[in-house]
């Protein structure tokens, strides 16, 4: 038996507990989980991510901080090397919600405006 686990599954509010483990490449489930659940947590098991939400601060005078999200999960790993790097960023108005603000953080995923700068 793999590495075991216990997990919450978190497709719906019931938060089923599961014992997760890897044998010979196929993820094991047990407890109560549902056809939903089965891929969240096998997902979860292997390769966690998360959408990453944080600010960037701004060139503006009137905004310092700019609320930004990656465009898709990024691994779990990568999180505060993430971090590290948008601490780094300052950007320049003009920018519009859901615009580009740094490219390719991780594995082809940008990091976006959630709110314009306009000023």
């Amino acid at each position: 038996m793999g590495d075991l686990r216990d997990m919450v599954c978190i497709v719906c509010p019931k938060g089923c507990q599961v014992k997760t483990w890897e044998e010979k490449g196929v993820v094991h489930m047990e407890g109560e989980i549902c056809k939903k659940g089965k891929p969240y947590i096998e997902q979860e098991y292997r390769d966690p991510r998360r959408v990453l939400t944080t600010t960037v601060m701004t060139k503006s005078d009137q905004v310092k901080r700019l609320p930004v999200r990656t465009s898709a999960p990024i691994p779990k790993r990568d999180l505060f090397k993430s971090m590290a790097l948008l601490s780094r960023i300052k950007v320049r108005p003009p920018v519009r919600i859901g615009e580009v603000v740094l490219a390719e953080i991780s594995s082809g995923i940008d990091v976006v405006a959630s709110d314009d700068l306009l000023e």
